[in-house]
C-alpha cells in the first residue's frame, strides 16, 4: 500500500508538506515547509529512474515514428540540461581568477536555482493525476454514532463547523436535511456545498470522527468516548451522470418534526427510490413539495454518482482510503481530545492544539486539511514512481 510505503520513509512528511509550493499559491495557506523537501524528493533514486524512463521512451518514440515526446520528459531534459548548467557556473564560480565573472558567476548561479525549482514543481504537477471529481461541488452527510445524545451534542457542533468553514473559504451552504435530537444535538443532516475546490479540499474530511470529553449530561464527570460520521459525496453534472425518470418512485408525505404550522398539515415531505439501486433520499426541509423534489434529487443523484465512482475504483483495484465503516469507536480518522485541548489526524499523525479555536472551522482547521491535500499528493506521486518500477522490472 502506498501508505506504509509513505510511512516507511522519516523523511516522507516533509515532502507532503513540500507539495504545497507545487499548486497555485493561496494567500490564505501557510506553507509547513520551504523548499528542501522538493530538493530531497527529486534525490530520491526511484524518482530519477522514473524521469530517466521517460527520457528513453521519447527517444525511442523520435527514432521510430517521429512522434513528438510528452511534456513530462521534455521537462525531464530541461531539467538536465540547467542542472548540468549550474554545475558549469558553480565550478566557475569557485575556480575563476577573474572577480567579475566570479560575481557574473554568482548572479547567474541564482537564476539557475530559480528555474530549476520552477522545472520541478511543473514536473510534480505533471505527476500528480488529475480526478475528474476534484472541480465539484459536494453533498455533505453527516450522522450521529456512538454515545446517544452525546454523539448528537458533537454531530451538531461538526455540522456548525462544517458550515463556518463553508463560509470562511467562501462557498455556498445550502441546508438539505436537518434531523435535530430532543436536546439540541443532531441526529442526521446534510447539505450542498458548492465552491471553488469544495470537493478537492473537502474529500478528505469524510470518514469517522471521534470524540473524548465530559459530556453535559454526564453527572459524575466521567470521560466518555464518542464518535460521528462524515460522508462527503462529488456533485455530478449533467454529463457525469444522467437518470431516467422512469427508473424514480417518487412519494409525498407529511412533514414530521419541528418546523411550525406546515408540519402535519401539507404534503411537502418527498422520498425518492432509484429502482435499480434501491437508493433512497428524503427531503422535507422546505414548505414547498417542488423545492423538496428538487433538494432530493440533488441528494439522490450524489449517492448515485459515488456508487459509481466507487464501482470504478474497485475495477482500477485502487480502494478507497476513506470509508464510513461502521461507525465503531475504533475506526477513526480524527480525535478531538477536550480535557487534552488537541486536535489528532491518525492518518498524517499531526496534531493540533486550541480545540475550541479549531471548532470555528477557520485557519486551523483550514491549516489540517490542506496538509492532507499535501500528503495525499505526496502518496499519488509515489504511486506513479512505484508501477513505474514495477513495469520496468517485469
Amino acid at each position: 500500500m502506498v501508505f506504509g510505503l509513505a510511512r516507511s520513509s522519516l523523511r516522507c512528511l516533509g515532502f507532503a508538506r513540500s507539495l504545497a509550493r507545487w499548486r497555485k499559491p493561496k494567500s490564505t495557506r501557510r506553507l509547513f515547509c520551504s523548499q528542501p523537501g522538493l530538493q530531497d524528493l527529486f534525490a530520491l533514486p526511484a524518482l530519477q529512474r522514473f524521469l530517466d524512463q521517460q527520457q528513453e521512451e521519447e527517444q525511442r518514440q523520435e527514432a521510430g515514428a517521429r512522434r513528438g515526446g510528452s511534456a513530462l520528459a521534455a521537462l525531464a531534459r530541461r531539467l538536465r540540461r540547467k542542472e548540468e548548467e549550474l554545475g558549469d557556473t558553480e565550478r566557475l564560480a569557485r575556480e575563476d581568477e577573474n572577480e567579475d565573472l566570479r560575481k557574473l558567476a554568482e548572479t547567474e548561479i541564482v537564476f539557475c536555482q530559480e528555474e530549476i525549482a520552477e522545472l520541478k514543481r511543473q514536473i510534480m504537477l505533471h505527476l500528480i493525476p488529475s480526478e475528474e471529481t476534484d472541480e465539484s461541488d459536494l453533498i455533505m452527510e453527516v450522522t450521529s454514532g456512538v454515545g446517544g445524545q452525546e454523539a448528537m451534542l458533537f454531530t451538531a457542533e461538526m455540522f456548525d463547523m462544517y458550515q463556518q468553514y463553508a463560509a470562511y473559504k467562501n462557498w455556498n451552504f445550502d441546508i438539505l436535511e436537518y434531523a435535530p435530537s430532543d436536546i439540541g444535538g443532531l441526529r442526521y443532516a446534510s447539505a450542498a456545498i458548492a465552491g471553488h475546490e469544495a470537493y478537492r479540499q473537502m474529500k478528505f474530511e469524510g470518514g469517522v470522527h471521534r470524540v473524548q470529553r465530559v459530556p453535559k449530561t454526564e453527572k459524575q464527570g466521567r470521560i466518555h468516548t464518542s464518535t460521528m460520521t462524515v460522508a462527503i459525496l462529488p456533485q455530478p453534472n449533467e454529463i457525469n451522470l444522467t437518470i431516467n425518470p422512469k427508473e424514480l418512485r417518487i412519494e409525498t408525505k407529511r412533514a414530521s418534526g419541528a418546523g411550525g404550522q406546515h408540519v402535519n398539515t401539507t404534503d411537502s415531505a418527498v422520498r425518492i427510490l432509484h429502482i435499480p439501486t434501491g437508493v433512497v433520499s428524503e427531503c422535507q426541509q422546505e414548505r414547498s413539495q417542488i423545492k423538496n423534489k428538487a433538494k432530493a434529487i440533488q441528494i439522490l443523484r450524489a449517492k448515485l454518482y459515488n456508487m459509481k465512482l466507487e464501482d470504478e475504483s474497485r475495477k482500477r483495484e485502487t480502494a478507497r482510503k476513506i470509508q464510513t465503516g461502521t461507525k465503531g469507536r475504533s475506526e477513526k480518522i480524527r480525535t478531538y481530545n477536550f480535557p487534552q485541548d488537541r486536535v489528532t489526524d491518525h492518518r498524517i499523525s499531526r496534531s493540533v492544539h486550541h480545540i475550541e479555536q479549531f471548532m470555528l472551522g477557520e485557519e486551523l482547521l483550514d491549516e489540517m486539511i490542506q496538509a492532507l491535500g499535501e500528503y495525499a499528493d505526496f502518496e499519488a506521486v509515489m504511486e506513479v514512481i512505484s508501477e513505474s518500477d514495477l513495469t520496468r522490472l517485469r
